[in-house]
């Protein structure tokens, strides 16, 4: 199997896995808020561990899903602008786009990694976990959303070599 399709592979299923406990993460969150308004409403006795549950599976599938939207070229983008770009150029862009995402998937790593490793020591009281798998999201996002831009800028830079291809004589 040559190694850009292997990647392409590779890369497909780590979508699926972060897709999938992203979609895992908002039901359970959605599960303890629900959990958590019948006690206070219902019971009386609002649960102290529901709220802090609730924030530190948010930040987990929130940026799960940001690295999956980078894969399936679902973030965010001024696709105006570009299109008004004659094709050449715009593709010049898309590829810088795809540098730049990588490099904020890169500097996800490097400060997410240092802020997990400063608080790993400490503990969330209610949830008995440790500070540092709150950050930890972030050096694991910034890794996926690192693979996927390299990906998307290799694939857009084979097609630009193999479109150079086509029109040469």
């Amino acid at each position: 199997m040559e190694l850009s399709r292997l990647v392409s592979v590779v890369n497909r299923r780590l979508c699926e896995a972060a897709l999938w406990a992203s979609a895992g993460g908002l039901v359970l969150m959605t599960a303890v808020i629900g959990w958590q308004v019948w006690g206070r409403y219902v019971l009386n006795d609002t649960p102290s561990w529901s709220e802090r549950l609730s924030l530190f599976l948010m930040i987990w599938y929130i940026l799960l899903a940001a690295a999956v939207g980078v894969r399936e070229r679902l973030h965010i983008g001024l696709v105006f602008f570009r299109n008004a770009l004659p094709p050449g150029i715009a593709r010049l862009v898309d590829m810088l786009v795809h540098l730049l995402v990588a490099a904020f998937g890169l500097a996800m790593i490097w400060y997410g990694g240092e802020m997990a490793a400063s608080t790993w020591s400490h503990v969330i009281p209610t949830l008995g976990l440790r500070v540092g798998l709150s950050y930890l999201p972030f050096p694991v996002a910034g890794a996926l959303i690192l693979l996927f831009s390299l990906e998307h800028l290799v694939a857009d830079l084979r097609a630009r070599h193999r479109g150079a291809e086509r029109v040469a004589p």
